[in-house]
């Protein structure tokens, strides 16, 4: 079953968040977890990206983290590039480790219901199926810059 999300409602997510925990952030450049990594640091969230295979390594001058664990306690944003089937543990150790956190984020075709749950009972909100770039972008104006919307409708190549 798929979730509907207010305007106002994803706006004022992404307006409150602060320290942006990404759970499997590539370093590769091509990958969409690097696109919305940069794009979000880029409009001035702090980035924590978390994948062991990176630790070592840093992203845009962060170093990576290889566990939730690691995470700063002012983390309040989960972005989460795991599979679905992967998400509940996931979200389980988020709300047991980090004390600020007010937003879990399942990226497009990312979507768990039980964890979601579980987050919502702790007050904790939650977006599945979507992604922050792609929303911020919509929400903020700034779809042109993402290289999307180019406000030209032709056939012509």
């Amino acid at each position: 079953m798929s979730e509907t999300y207010t305007d106002a409602f994803l706006k004022r997510v992404l307006k409150r968040a602060k320290v942006l925990g990404v759970v499997g952030l590539s370093s590769k450049t091509t990958r969409p977890s690097f696109f919305v990594g940069r794009y979000m640091k880029l409009r001035g969230y702090r980035i924590v990206p978390v994948n062991p295979a990176y630790v070592g390594q840093d992203f845009m001058g962060v170093p990576y983290v290889g566990a939730l664990t690691e995470l700063p306690e002012e983390t309040d944003f989960l972005d989460l590039f795991r599979r679905s089937e992967d998400v509940l543990p996931i979200v389980e150790e988020a709300l047991e480790g980090l004390p600020n956190l007010q937003t879990i984020w399942m990226q497009i075709g990312v979507v768990n219901q039980e964890a979601a749950a579980l987050a919502r009972a702790r007050g904790v909100d939650v977006v599945m199926n979507r992604c922050p770039k792609i929303e911020h972008q919509r929400l903020f104006g700034e779809l042109r810059k993402g290289g999307f919307n180019t406000g030209v409708i032709s056939s012509k190549l």
